[in-house]
């Protein structure tokens, strides 16, 4: 009895601390995307420069890296050659500026409510890309559960109060980037067996995020920052901002390295929920019943592709044992057929 009270026990301290994992990511994505808006959009903080603002975002993010990795050495570095990190970090990190660049323009024009809409055709541009770049199998079912997200999305479009063609097209652009900077993270990393935890992700990436954004920065809002002296730079809104920025990373990592990939995407569905609720009702943006509807066909297509991809990782590990198990049953039989020749040697 005392045996598997301890089991249950620690199965159960296990689950509190995984739903503590997911809380604690949900939380922190959710902060973050609230604050932004609250930033960037010209009804609330305005201050619209996103530009600037994922400048100021990339820099406290490498900051913080370097100090981790570099100073303190709470993380250790990869080793990279410099060939490698320009044929590699440099492009990933050009789509990821561009992705956060595009994203955060796309508060100013669009409710955080059908921004997380749109957000639900990444499965849909990751797919494409991944086929188009020959890293995914085309597969008929899939393509058709792809077409059924993007019909939702598009539902959920025409429902939409108050569209932005401006808006969209920003927020089409940065789902584009970022499928486009995920699948070839797989592409240029993995595929070298180079894997990047947040941190040394951002001790790479974020100063080559910078160092693209600088120059959209120089031409269109440097000239707007200099000549308007009514905006300034509020040192607790935009520390406490960059500091939630930084700390979602981190959250990241502690999500998929204490649960899983999949766990993470689950619950983005539930944050995507509650951001929807909270735009509503808080922010007081208008939802309507084609929004949901289209959003409700969207998001069983993402359901049922997390539910496939599930089934395909379950197949692969269990292939993999399978052949673990044929590979040390084999050496098994190695050994015992040398054993009954040197048993057979030693009676000559």
């Amino acid at each position: 009895m005392g045996k598997g009270g301890a089991i249950s026990e620690s199965v159960l301290k296990k689950v509190l601390l995984s739903y503590a994992y997911v809380a604690i990511w949900i939380f922190l994505s959710f902060s973050v995307i609230v604050y932004n808006k609250f930033i960037l959009d010209q009804k609330m903080y305005n201050w619209p420069f996103p530009i600037s603002l994922t400048m100021i975002h990339m820099a406290f993010c490498s900051s913080i890296a370097y100090l981790l990795v570099s100073v303190f050495k709470v993380v250790e570095p990869v080793s990279m050659s410099r060939e490698l990190y320009f044929k590699s970090v440099v492009p990933i990190g050009a789509l990821y500026s561009l992705s956060l660049w595009f994203s955060n323009s796309a508060y100013i024009y669009l409710s955080v409510s059908f921004i997380q809409m749109l957000k639900a055709l990444m499965p849909v541009a990751v797919y494409s890309i991944g086929v188009s770049l020959k890293k995914e199998k085309f597969k008929s079912d899939t393509m058709a559960n792809m077409i059924s997200i993007s019909l939702g999305v598009a539902v959920a479009a025409y429902g939409e109060a108050k569209f932005n063609s401006k808006g969209v097209t920003l927020q089409l652009l940065a789902v584009a980037f970022e499928a486009t900077r995920l699948v070839m993270i797989q592409i240029l990393l993995n595929s070298k067996g180079i894997s990047l935890n947040p941190i040394t992700s951002l001790y790479y990436v974020a100063p080559c995020c910078l160092v693209f954004l600088s120059v959209p920065w120089l031409i269109m809002e440097y000239p707007l920052l200099r000549d308007n002296s009514s905006f300034h730079l509020d040192f607790v809104i935009f520390g406490t901002n960059s500091f939630c920025a930084f700390a979602l990373n981190l959250a990241v990592f502690l999500l998929v390295g204490k649960t899983s990939a999949l766990t993470m995407n689950v619950a983005g569905v539930v944050k995507d929920w509650l951001l929807i609720a909270f735009s509503w009702s808080v922010i007081k943006d208008t939802v309507t019943p084609i929004n949901l509807f289209g959003y409700g066909l969207a998001f069983l297509g993402v359901a049922y592709y997390n539910h496939s991809k599930l089934q395909a990782l379950k197949a692969a590990e269990g292939q993999k044992k399978a052949q673990q198990a044929d590979e040390e049953a084999g050496r098994l039989l190695e050994e015992r057929e040398e054993g009954n020749e040197r048993k057979n040697d030693n009676q000559n």
